[in-house]
């Protein structure tokens, strides 16, 4: 089947055609490293690994490129106790710890900014040939990119430019509009030397949009299939980077996603507001994989709102999703034990959601209505139909980066700790479930209660359904 994708340009769900037949080549913004990783960057992150993993699953090679931005205002303004490289490359391990610990696949390719700057030479220097950018009209060194020169630009954000606010990443004296961009930015006195780098216009640094569209020309050539990126990314930073790419000569991304943002609470993220969820935090407070889950349950595009307990990370959203993940374990723990999970595919519901531009709201419902009718097989004793179930609930697991068996879950982090305490537990109370059933079988309905209410006291809820039953830690 044709996977199909929202472009973020054209506002519609289009046909993926990649450039190459079997190659599926993508570049997404990744982190400016000036700060340690929230849940928004790791909500962005698990996004677009889901993409690459259903893309491969689909039969695609893909290249994969994530960027560091190593190089910015804001890692230098942040660099205030030790050198700026220092801070950016401290800040790149937090965030590749971050990625690691909810099982995002590392990329093709991870370029940082500060090894590309030749290439973003190249590319000023044929926006400036084509009439497209211009050196500082006060004689300084800092390059800009004219924006009236290029009539397509605003076709990302559908924006005119006279309604635009000024570009607020230079001095606006250099410039014939305040909209104008920097590609370039001279040195300034009280940068430090480390941070500035010979160029034809002068010594100086690249501007932050110019970076990303050096490097995925770099990797992935003059024309790409997919740019990827947050939604709070489109404007300026995509804008620009469309702009400038396409106005000198390169085809770039044939087509743009972004996925949403997160909110807590009901608020943005922000500083001000003190509310951060900051990814170290996070996966400290809950199982790895059941921060993944409550990441991936949601359609890549929406805004997830986290809800904590007061403040808590470990109830309100996030104790949902551990408990809503716990049953699949719990279904599959009891499958293994039953005999051994087949291989087989993931079911055609599953399929047609995830090529339906990643609808994983609507896959993760196949997920679970899989996971109830293999508990209900194994509660009739149909074997057979109870491991099929188990062994599509497995795949489509996989194809989710959320399979309990992968190595990931059991690297030596936390989330080694959670997974075997997790998997005692499921162990121990499943044991007593069976003894459970044995007791309502034989009509022994004291035993019955007194394993209920045993469970119970130890923060287990039981649930008994029509043909099944479940559990959930309250």
């Amino acid at each position: 089947m044709t996977v199909r994708i929202y472009d973020s340009k054209q506002q519609t769900i289009v046909d993926l055609q990649p450039l190459r037949a079997g190659e599926v080549s993508m570049y997404v913004c990744g982190p400016t490293v000036q700060s340690s990783p929230h849940i928004g960057h790791v909500r962005s992150a698990v996004a677009y690994d889901v993409w690459r993993r259903w893309l491969e699953h689909r039969g695609n090679r893909v290249v994969f490129v994530r960027n560091v931005t190593d190089i910015d205002d804001k890692v230098l303004v942040n660099a205030v106790d030790e050198p700026w490289w220092a801070l950016a490359y401290r800040v790149e391990l937090e965030f590749s710890a971050a990625y690691r610990g909810v099982g995002v696949l590392a990329p093709t390719y991870e370029p940082r900014a500060t090894a590309s700057v030749i290439e973003m030479h190249e590319i000023i220097a044929l926006l400036i040939e084509r009439g497209h950018a211009y050196p500082a009209l006060d004689g300084s060194a800092d390059v800009y990119f004219d924006v009236r020169s290029w009539e397509a630009y605003g076709a990302l954000t559908r924006q005119s430019i006279d309604k635009m606010e000024p570009a607020a990443d230079a001095d606006p004296r250099g410039k014939r509009d305040p909209r104008d961009f920097a590609l370039w930015k001279a040195s300034k006195a009280d940068e430090p030397d480390s941070a500035s780098w010979a160029s034809p216009w002068g010594r100086g640094r690249p501007g932050w949009h110019i970076e990303c569209s050096a490097m995925a020309r770099r990797y992935l050539g003059d024309a790409f299939d997919i740019h990827g990126g947050g939604l709070d990314l489109r404007f300026p930073h995509h804008e620009n980077e469309l702009a400038q790419s396409t106005a000198a000569g390169l085809g770039f991304a044939q087509l743009w996603s972004h996925n949403g943002l997160v909110h807590v609470d009901g608020e943005k993220m922000s500083k001000s507001l003190g509310n951060s969820i900051f990814a170290a935090d996070l996966l400290r407070s809950v199982r790895p994989i059941a921060v993944r889950y409550f990441l991936v349950a949601p359609h890549y595009r929406s805004t997830i709102d986290l809800r904590t307990a007061g403040g808590s990370l470990e109830g309100g959203s996030l104790a949902e999703a551990e408990s809503a993940f716990s049953r699949i374990e719990a279904m599959l723990e009891r499958a293994a034990r039953a005999g051994s999970l087949p291989d087989v595919g993931v079911p055609d519901a599953f399929a047609t959601a995830m090529d339906d531009d990643l609808s994983t709201p609507q896959a993760v419902a196949v997920l679970h209505e899989t996971t109830r009718a293999a508990n209900v097989a194994l509660d009739a004793g149909e074997t057979d139909a109870a491991l099929a179930r188990a062994g599509a609930v497995r795949a489509m697991l996989r194809v989710l980066g959320l399979d309990p068996e992968d190595a990931v879950w059991h690297s030596g982090t936390s989330a080694e700790s959670g997974a075997g305490e997790h998997a005692a537990l499921t162990s121990l109370v499943e044991t007593l479930l069976t003894e459970r059933r044995e007791a309502r079988a034989a009509k022994d309905f004291a035993a019955s209660d007194r394993i209920r209410d045993a469970l119970a006291a130890a923060g287990i809820l039981v649930e008994d359904g029509r043909d099944t039953t479940t559990w959930s830690i309250t």
